[in-house]
């Protein structure tokens, strides 16, 4: 944390954050006269329950104060020190309210019953053990006991594993009763997004066959080509951002794929951080990952969070209400199924240097890829000029990220045509994985050199 940090005080913490009635008050005055030692694994779980109960209860005057609270709440439980500490206070405030001082019977490795009851009721389990080595961990994927830990863009089996599916289940229940959601017999999944974009995303039983918690952290605060260009990142060289900026200078719509957590979206960040403050992006995503308004505070950027499940927030309304906001530039985080259309016609209609990211195995299936998301809303279209249109509209360049040697780096840069009855990539730029260099292998169309030399780039 930059800066001097401030004196926490546990008791003016606990004070701030109650927003209790004084009927509720006086109801835990009542409970704390009948309650003073737990002598029993039962009694034990009750007041673990009370606790768990007492923290998901809403707090603050404001719906400001009770998000903030909430957020307090998830990053205690994804390990953040400062955020535990807090919760702890108000876990001592609550024994102190209830009169309870200590457990008989009940043996734990804790200096006080606090403690215990914060491992029990927030604590992330074995994973308190995976959290201590924070240094380079991306992502932390449970799979029923089993626990892999990504960096460097791979996965590798934990030498920690949880002792029982419970565990990992009571780690869910919290996750999602601190954020008024819960993973049911009807609903066996939920997602919980903090504001430094950390997500967490959990499945249960009946939906997957083994219970899963995947917990992606917000790790990458560089935003700039030249950032990326150096290490110990070397995504790119200086002569691979040049192109780039003139890329982004020619108003070409481009395209992103590669395998997850390649680098896509930190590639797509580092585009915006090239461009003017003043030029309109409008960004459409379906959970709040790029977070380009915290990131890039002096930009001009509207964000959107589109909803499939709510047709009055889908990414079509999303679209439609972008289209209304003069947009130079629209930012599409991943074209799906529903939105295709919409993306194809706003890339056709005055909105170029837009841009997106499509899950395909290689930019040639690109085109192809997005006409058969197209063609799924049943209207009557004729594939072929389709395809032929997507490809010299919307894919006008594409860029190909991976991940070797533990480094994400962009695989290729090129111009995508027509030729005939199918897609065609002319590579610009090319990484080679033998020597570590990147080679321009063509020198680009006489068409698109054009828009490149206008843009002030010389080959």
């Amino acid at each position: 944390m930059s800066g001097e940090r401030l004196k926490f005080s546990p008791a003016e913490f606990a004070a701030r954050t109650q927003g209790r009635s004084l009927e509720r008050q006086t109801a835990e005055e009542e409970i704390g006269n009948e309650i003073d030692v737990f002598s029993s694994e039962e009694e034990l779980e009750k007041l673990a329950d009370d606790i768990r109960s007492y923290l998901s209860a809403p707090r603050g005057l404001t719906e400001e104060e009770r998000r903030g609270y909430s957020e307090t709440l998830n990053r205690a439980v994804l390990g953040f020190p400062q955020e535990r500490e807090q919760v702890l206070a108000i876990i001592e405030e609550r024994l102190i309210r209830l009169r309870v001082h200590h457990a008989e019977g009940w043996r734990h490795p804790y200096a006080t019953l606090a403690e215990a009851l914060f491992a029990e009721v927030v604590g992330l389990n074995i994973l308190e053990l995976v959290l201590a080595n924070r240094e380079g961990l991306e992502e932390i994927q449970v799979v029923g006991t089993r626990i892999y830990e990504v960096r460097g863009g791979f996965a590798s089996l934990s030498p920690y594993s949880f002792a029982e599916l419970k565990d990992v289940e009571r780690i869910q229940q919290n996750l999602v009763l601190f954020n008024n959601d819960r993973i049911t017999p009807r609903k066996r999944w939920a997602e919980v997004m903090l504001r430094d974009g950390s997500r967490v995303t959990m499945t249960g039983f009946g939906f997957t066959s083994s219970p899963t918690l995947t917990i992606r952290f917000y790790t990458m605060r560089t935003f700039s080509l030249s950032a990326l260009a150096e290490w110990p990142f070397r995504t790119l060289d200086a002569r691979m951002a040049a192109l780039l900026r003139a890329i982004l200078a020619a108003r070409f719509n481009i395209v992103v794929i590669g395998a997850t957590n390649s680098g896509k979206t930190n590639l797509i960040k580092a585009l915006i951080a090239e461009l003017p403050n003043e030029e309109r992006i409008i960004t459409i995503e379906g959970r709040f990952e790029m977070m380009l308004g915290r990131d890039f505070p002096h930009k001009n950027i509207v964000e959107y969070e589109s909803s499939e499940e709510d047709g009055a927030h889908s990414s079509e309304q999303a679209f439609k209400l972008a289209l209304r906001q003069s947009p130079q530039r629209i930012v599409h985080a991943e074209i799906r199924d529903e939105d295709a259309n919409i993306y194809v016609r706003a890339c056709t209609r005055g909105h170029s240097g837009s841009m997106t990211t499509v899950h395909a195995n290689k930019l040639e299936d690109v085109p192809e890829a997005i006409t058969d998301m197209c063609m799924l809303d049943g209207r009557a279209m004729n594939a072929e000029r389709l395809a032929k249109r997507i490809t010299e509209y919307v894919t006008e360049v594409g860029i190909e990220m991976k991940v070797t040697g533990g480094r994400r780096v962009i695989a290729r840069i090129g111009e995508l045509s027509w030729n005939g009855d199918e897609a065609e990539v002319r590579d610009w730029a090319t990484y080679n994985e033998s020597s570590d260099v990147w080679r321009f292998d063509h020198a680009p169309s006489e068409k698109k050199a054009g828009r490149l030399a206008a843009a002030g780039y010389a080959p």
